[in-house]
């Protein structure tokens, strides 16, 4: 962890050697200065946007000038200038200026191309497992990728991978069960899995009724820039960065979200909250350990799940409780046979 940081200590401060400029007062503050290039930086990964290919140039050698003192240099197979209306790929992400003006950040193609060779290595190693085994290790890389991706134009892609999960999962359905008929097949392993979408080609395990889910359930929620130079390890931000952090929704499927906005996010039987507030992760591998390290513990171990509380003021019974509350309310009115508990359902993440 001591490579990183002293790797940041080193390049702190390349914006200014790139010449970026910011308002500091105004209705703008924050914003770029005119005719000033905009510099982002993740690590030792950097793009600086510049208004014309001289300043680009300017740009590379003053920032090469400002890292030769530290023994630093630009790695010359990956530094390039390029007009925008080319495109480049940064982060996982492509960057391009369409023929209609229109700026648009979609999942690059490279990325996209590793997700579906990762999928189908996954599918290939399972062909001996059971559908549990499928949705098991599907279900935190289709859901960390989606949840990367969801804050970009990712609709068409999302879409695109859908089908091509559908392909995967029938592809391995036929390999399981080659002398049935396809038919057999389709009615064992597809159907309506997931009761909250009116969706009838849901892989999923019939016994148990879990599926994986599809990236197109994922919402798309556009990214906030941050505010000029603002950094999370500036003391003076800590509200700032605490207010993001709060208006950053988990990426779970539409109905969970109202209900934990109802909730103000806590339990009602006990008051905790249901899901922690920390920092959002990342890269998609990152959101696929907060999946299994972090999601799974608030909602199989630390046991969230769906249960309906009779006599609520405007009539929707559901709420979102910590099994384990909705367990001992059971106990504790088991003796009470007027008050007819709803079977708890494990929550979806979409």
């Amino acid at each position: 962890m001591i490579s990183p940081c002293l790797l940041n200590v080193a390049l702190h401060g390349l914006e200014e050697a790139a010449g970026v400029r910011y308002r500091t007062s105004g209705t703008h503050a924050g914003e770029a200065r005119p005719g000033s290039p905009v510099a982002v930086r993740y690590a030792d990964d950097m793009v600086v946007l510049c208004h014309s290919q001289e300043q680009a140039a300017q740009v590379t050698a003053r920032l090469a000038e400002r890292l030769a003192p530290r023994g630093l240099a630009f790695n010359k197979d990956k530094t390039r200038i390029v007009h925008l209306s080319e495109g480049f790929d940064f982060l996982g992400f492509n960057i391009r200026r369409y023929p209609d003006r229109k700026l648009l950040i979609k999942p690059s193609t490279a990325a996209v191309r590793r997700l579906r060779e990762r999928l189908a290595s996954e599918t290939r190693t399972l062909r001996g497992g059971n559908a549990m085994a499928v949705i098991a290790a599907l279900n935190p890389v289709i859901w960390g990728w989606a949840a990367y991706y969801r804050t970009v134009v990712s609709t068409r892609t999302f879409t695109a991978l859908d089908d091509y999960m559908r392909k995967l999962t029938c592809k391995w359905a036929t390999w399981r069960h080659a002398d049935n008929p396809k038919r057999w097949i389709a009615g064992r392993y597809f159907g309506k899995y997931c009761t909250f979408r009116n969706d009838h080609w849901v892989f999923g395990d019939r016994d148990s009724g879990a599926c994986p889910v599809k990236f197109s359930w994922t919402g798309i929620v556009r990214h906030v820039p941050v505010k000029g130079a603002a950094s999370p390890d500036d003391p003076a931000l800590a509200a700032y960065w605490a207010e993001r952090r709060e208006r950053v929704k988990p990426p779970l499927d539409r109905y969970t979200l109202r209900l934990l906005a109802r909730q103000d996010g806590r339990c009602p039987l006990r008051g905790d909250h249901l899901l922690t507030a920390d920092q959002p992760p990342q890269f998609p591998e990152q959101w696929e350990r907060w999946w299994l390290q972090v999601t799974r513990q608030a909602i199989a171990a630390s046991y969230l799940a769906r249960h309906g509380r009779p006599g609520s003021p405007d009539g929707d019974q559901t709420r979102l409780v910590h099994a384990s509350c909705q367990r001992g309310l059971r106990a504790r009115l088991s003796g009470k046979p007027a008050l007819q508990l709803q079977p708890a359902r494990p929550l979806r993440l979409a």
